[in-house]
């Protein structure tokens, strides 16, 4: 069998690299387009089958460049997203809607047989957050341009490489007392990023076209209820202290200063709604694909390099006694 060849935007991230070991196991060429070769090729080409694997470096917003990758691809996939917006050009605006424009634009020219871009879940109920309207934006133009394009709208993803669990084990980890916003009552469904994957693989090996696919894993949390489990998996008893509103809000102005901020103001209004399946749309497990993975067991697996004494820890062999 030909070999398909996938275009793959935003392959250098924890859920490019699992999808890329993915498809190039089961035969497919991926081309990678980054904006710094350099700084990322290593990183993609050890997650690929030797032979399967070009990483293209340019401008993603440069047509007359990124053009010439279309001619040969069967199928693109848009995995690009910002949590928050920098100077020079990376907006929500220019990430978020520009650029799924641009993509499913060519794809629609080239006659692609797939597009498949990466969304967000919960963007319908986040009205006031320019980061929900600009997912939002992004979903109409790739649908306008490309009728038959897949929408995913992942829950928060997880695994070794993520910003999530990591990062919170690493706060909880150090700091005496972590904030709870709006309570913790936040409920999220979280998936991991392997389950994501699977359900990206399934969609384009059964051909399947034209839906808005949410993506959630097996269990609903709360964010307090997150935190709790990553408490108990690396051994901290951090003080989980409800922050009132206008303090929440003042901490995410000054976190805003950081080149990578831990809290924007625009996040904070995300964190009101909740991020679980709507009813409203086809999820993975309706179409085939159900999320096998269990956050607890999931995250025990490199939850180590956050406990004291790490890997070796006899708090790790006592707890599993």
């Amino acid at each position: 069998m030909k070999a398909k060849n996938c275009l793959i935007f935003g392959g250098s991230g924890q859920i490019g690299r699992n999808l890329i070991r993915k498809l190039t196991k089961n035969n497919y060429r991926v081309t990678v387009v980054t904006r710094n070769i350099h700084q990322k090729s290593y990183i993609i080409k050890t997650q690929a089958n030797a032979g399967y694997i070009n990483i293209v470096e340019a401008n993603i917003f440069d047509e007359d460049i990124i053009r010439n990758l279309f001619e040969e691809a069967d199928i693109c996939i848009n995995l690009i997203g910002i949590l928050f917006e920098k100077k020079r050009g990376s907006t929500f605006k220019n990430i978020h809607s520009i650029l799924p424009s641009l993509l499913s634009k060519l794809a629609k020219e080239y006659k692609l047989k797939h597009f498949i871009h990466l969304s967000a879940l919960g963007i319908n109920d986040s009205v006031d957050s320019d980061y929900a309207k600009s997912k939002l934006e992004g979903e109409e133009n790739v649908l306008k341009n490309f009728p038959t394009a897949i929408i995913l709208r992942p829950s928060v993803v997880y695994s070794v490489d993520d910003n999530f669990t990591t990062n919170f084990m690493t706060l909880l980890n150090r700091l005496p007392i972590f904030p709870l916003y709006y309570g913790g009552k936040t409920k999220f469904s979280p998936i991991h990023c392997s389950d994501l994957t699977d359900t990206i693989y399934h969609i384009i090996s059964n051909n399947i076209h034209s839906k808005i696919i949410e993506c959630v894993g097996p269990e609903i949390l709360s964010i307090k209820e997150i935190l709790e489990k990553l408490q108990i998996l690396i051994g901290k008893k951090t003080i989980l202290l409800p922050m009132p509103l206008f303090v929440a809000k003042l901490s995410a102005s000054l976190f805003e200063m950081l080149p990578n901020p831990l809290l924007t103001r625009d996040q904070l209004k995300l964190l009101k709604y909740n991020n679980i399946k709507s009813g409203k749309y086809k999820t993975n497990l309706d179409i085939g694909i159900p999320s096998v993975r269990n956050f607890d067991h999931e995250v025990k697996k490199y939850c180590h390099m956050w406990r004291e004494g790490g890997q070796f820890s006899t708090d790790k062999y006592l707890s599993e006694t």
